[in-house]
């Protein structure tokens, strides 16, 4: 159901592919928009390697939402920051793509606790944190992707 990759010599091994979604923070989310058009969004996410998920948190509606709820199948793509070679012009970095199927977390104590996990990877501290779930959590909507499909390659820009 979804095409290998091309580059074969480029592609990387899946314990390479969690790796980058464990130690990134960001990516960019794509779903099926309005009038069928694309909509990518850059996103902050938390990879969980017990249930092999990621989990997003964001408003409780909106574009995204509403895509959501008219498609469940989405991509996600996550770069890692790169390295610049020395004499070389361009990057070399790893990225991942990761097709699958979204939904919402109706579980309250599942949501505070990603919020938990998600913020927490960021220098934010501990009181910080809590202090905002108290205030936010009612407003919040958690997302888990369920991966289908997970493939990652090497690239040199230059």
């Amino acid at each position: 159901m979804f095409r290998p990759l091309r580059r074969i010599k480029q592609q990387l091994s899946q314990e390479e592919c969690i790796s980058i979604l464990k130690n990134e923070v960001r990516g960019v989310l794509s779903v099926l928009g309005d009038d069928d058009y694309p909509y990518g969004l850059p996103i902050n996410y938390w990879y969980s390697s017990v249930d092999n998920k990621i989990y997003f948190h964001g408003a409780r509606e909106g574009h995204k939402i509403d895509a959501i709820k008219g498609h469940d199948k989405v991509s996600f793509c996550v770069c890692g920051q790169g390295v610049q070679s020395e004499g070389k012009r361009g990057l070399d970095y790893k990225s991942v793509i990761i097709f699958g199927k979204i939904r919402p977390v109706d579980d309250t104590e599942k949501t505070i606790d990603i919020c938990r996990k998600l913020s927490s990877q960021f220098d934010f501290g501990e009181d910080y944190i809590e202090e905002e779930i108290k205030k936010f959590s009612k407003f919040v909507l958690c997302l888990e992707l369920t991966p289908e499909h997970i493939s990652g390659k090497s690239v040199n820009e230059s």
